[in-house]
């Protein structure tokens, strides 16, 4: 059987790790038997975009990702709609797609995911010409977004610092919103539309979103008292924030947005600027990914960060209960 052609694309500065022995990585551990590979160093924003639309120009079976979700995003948009796979080596500070796919954090392992090379054919989406793999958004997730790009800092440390600065004082927004099925207003804190579960850092916005079924994930964050924030923040991380009375849900495959004034939007965590009206749809099996053969999600059992998240929520639900019992009588 004729070998596959395969090219890395490395982004040496995405993350918050260097990357400087991931070459000789790749050369001791991938199975050169399999694979005619190369690898490409970025050197400028939008170079990985440039790099992979040459590879697929060329042919190439399968182009990787090295890097975070801006590496993966540009590398990704370059390749949609043709013969060329995406593969990943996650080492970015938030990883969203790769977690979503299972590939592992382990840069040895996901390369065994690269080896095994089971090729998927599975949907993305645009928001306003802009292809976005994991999640886009608007309100405060892009407002969070556009000062953590500001700040110059990257992980998730650097993240929730700029939640507690800005969070309390974001104000939420009215939305028109339009799919197939109507039109609704709503208030809202923010509103994402998910193609993958998760922002990053294992934040599940949309825990049951699928990157096979042809729909997007809508999540409506209506407004919320300051009690109710710890308590939406672990049920993101503890996969149960779609069961809280503050979330709304939907699936549609195109949506259209009207807010009041222009501001942020932001796909897969980049921040840009849009006008009041945003347009958001699917392309249905739109991209081939490499997915991870070995994991059964269904059987995926919960990690220990989830388990105590779960204890703690429990903890923090009496706790709220009691302090609106004692400080917010009904009336």
């Amino acid at each position: 059987m004729a070998k596959k052609t395969i090219l890395f694309i490395m982004n040496p500065i995405s993350g918050t790790t260097s990357k400087a022995g991931i070459p000789n990585k790749i050369k001791q551990y991938l199975d050169h038997e399999k694979f005619d590979y190369e690898i490409r160093m970025t050197e400028y924003a939008g170079h990985a975009s440039e790099i992979a639309r040459e590879a697929k120009d060329r042919g190439i079976d399968v182009v990787v990702a090295v890097g975070g979700d801006g590496t993966v995003n540009e590398v990704a948009r370059a390749i949609v709609h043709s013969h060329s796979a995406l593969g990943i080596i996650p080492c970015g500070s938030g990883n969203g797609l790769a977690r979503h796919l299972l590939i592992p954090m382990n840069i040895r392992k996901s390369i065994d995911i690269i080896n095994a090379c089971e090729i998927r054919d599975l949907d993305y989406g645009v928001i306003n010409d802009l292809p976005f793999f994991c999640t886009c958004g608007m309100g405060f997730d892009a407002f969070v977004s556009q000062k953590f790009a500001e700040s110059g800092k990257r992980g998730p440390i650097s993240y929730a610092e700029q939640i507690l600065k800005v969070g309390l004082k974001y104000e939420p927004e009215t939305y028109e919103i339009e799919d197939e099925n109507g039109t609704n207003k709503y208030e809202a804190f923010l509103i994402s539309c998910a193609n993958a579960s998760q922002y990053g850092n294992n934040a599940y916005i949309a825990p049951q979103a699928s990157m096979s079924d042809g729909l997007m994930d809508v999540i409506i964050m209506e407004p919320f008292d300051i009690l109710e924030a710890p308590l939406i923040n672990i049920e993101m991380f503890n996969k149960t924030l779609d069961t809280n009375s503050k979330i709304k849900t939907f699936r549609c495959k195109q949506l259209h947005v009207h807010r009041s004034q222009k501001g942020f939007i932001h796909y897969d965590g980049d921040p840009v600027e849009a006008g009041e009206d945003i347009n958001i749809h699917l392309e249905e099996k739109g991209i081939k990914m490499l997915i991870n053969p070995f994991t059964d999600r269904s059987q995926r059992r919960p990690t220990k960060f989830q388990n105590a998240a779960a204890e703690l929520l429990n903890e923090l639900n009496n706790i709220r209960t009691e302090v609106k019992r004692k400080f917010l009588p009904e009336k």
